[in-house]
């Protein structure tokens, strides 16, 4: 199994915004330091969040590290114009040697639609197209092309062309079949959030992937899916896991109250035995990755790459003892395909 670290760049006020932005790229320098084999960066354009830009954040990120892949999550296709997007991805690519890899998706929020125009009515099509074009871009040195929702290109060259031919790029999916048979048809990886919910919505979406995936005519076992967690803290006991985290997980729902998001698991207790977060003994987190994967087939996984308001040494020494103890054992049971090597 392959491991991530990813933020969402989620801002509570109680740092300065440079502050919080050195923090996430000091946490990227952790992640490469201790092992983890990606590191991503969300895109959301509203509250709590400080993510709108991705590729800067990343470029930056690039710059302080060496190995470690460079991961967006989600890259929102739906809100952008896909020439200027595969303009900077592009140049990501190049600057970082090769070790980009896209995360694409729809995105959410009532903000988007304020600052874009984007609606729930057009923001599939939008996703789809804006997709489709990107894919062509990062392939073929002149494009013409047609759709509804940007000018149309005429022997349309774009600028760097990129290192990776092509890249890969994978599907997040969270709620709509839409985005799970794009990432089908096309033979891409898909990558579930598995986050907000228990366990069997995520999965009811991989299974349809896996079906979508089998009509297209693709050979069953290509296919490649990751999953997102909804938290993580590890301990050597789990009552001083619980103990530790308890502050954590309640102050991140109270936050997300004030934002009207409706919290979907009544406590800590719930959310461990129901959904996706990773609190307890190192044992326990095995054993229940194990769970997710006997449902999943997931072969990726990410765990929260913030601090979330524990402290600087316990957040250390939590991915420390991830990387010791529970990765190990993960990366032994549960085979994964390499990721790509850096390029340059």
């Amino acid at each position: 199994m392959k491991f991530l670290a990813i933020t969402l760049i989620a801002h509570d006020g109680r740092r300065s915004a440079t502050e919080r932005f050195r923090e996430v790229v000091d946490n990227a320098v952790l992640a490469e330091e201790l092992g983890f084999d990606g590191f991503g960066v969300g895109e959301r354009h509203e509250r709590p969040f400080l993510s709108s830009s991705p590729p800067v954040v990343l470029s930056h990120i690039a710059a302080r590290t060496s190995r470690i892949r460079l991961f967006t999550a989600v890259t929102t296709l739906s809100l952008l114009d896909p020439v200027r997007a595969y303009e900077d991805y592009a140049t990501l690519d190049h600057l970082s040697g090769g070790r980009l890899e896209l995360i694409i998706g729809k995105g959410n929020g009532t903000a988007q639609a304020e600052l874009f125009h984007v609606t729930a009515d057009d923001q599939w099509a939008r996703n789809q197209e804006g997709y489709e074009l990107f894919r062509r871009l990062w392939r073929e040195d002149k494009v013409t092309w047609q759709g509804r929702f940007r000018p149309s290109l005429t022997d349309a060259e774009t600028w760097p062309r990129p290192l990776q031919r092509p890249i890969r790029v994978w599907h997040g999916s969270a709620t709509s079949k839409d985005s799970v048979d794009l990432a089908a048809r096309y033979g891409d990886p898909l990558f579930s959030a598995n986050v907000t919910n228990p366990i069997e919505p995520y999965a009811e979406l991989i299974d349809h992937y896996r079906e979508r995936w089998a009509h297209y005519g693709h050979d069953p076992a290509d296919a490649l899916v990751g999953a997102g967690t909804a938290g993580y803290y590890a301990a050597r006991t789990s009552q001083e896991a619980v103990e530790t985290y308890r502050p954590i997980f309640d102050a991140r729902r109270a936050l997300f109250a004030r934002h009207g998001v409706r919290p979907v698991f009544d406590s800590l207790e719930d959310a461990i035995e129901r959904g996706s977060i990773l609190v307890g003994s190192p044992q326990q987190i095995i054993d229940k990755v194990h769970r997710y994967h006997a449902r999943f087939g997931h072969e990726v996984m990410h765990l929260h790459a913030d601090a979330d308001g524990l402290t600087d040494k316990q957040h250390r020494e939590a991915l420390e003892l991830f990387q010791a103890e529970i990765a190990p054992v993960l990366r032994k049971e549960i085979p994964s395909r390499p990721f790509p090597e850096a390029l340059a």
